[in-house]
């Protein structure tokens, strides 16, 4: 299951998934969770994914095709 680069207009439509749905998938290798909130949401958080990878979502042609698109991508 990929998901998909999506603009913030069309975030709604975005395929979703719960925190339990998430858990499940920890193990799998071929998980990659990206931590996409922008700073303060970031910085002043407690509730971080262990291994998540953090990147500037307001830069996302720098790093979107550093992620095989053969991996299931998790943007939270």
């Amino acid at each position: 299951m990929a998901i998909g680069w999506l603009t913030p207009a069309f975030s709604a439509e975005a395929p979703r998934m719960s925190k339990e749905e998430l858990k499940a998938l920890l193990s799998n290798p071929d998980l990659v969770i990206i931590d996409v909130r922008y700073g303060r949401d970031w910085t002043n958080s407690d509730a971080k994914i262990k291994g998540a990878v953090r990147e500037d979502s307001d830069n996302l042609k720098s790093w979107a095709n550093k992620y095989s698109p053969d991996k299931t991508i998790v943007l939270y």
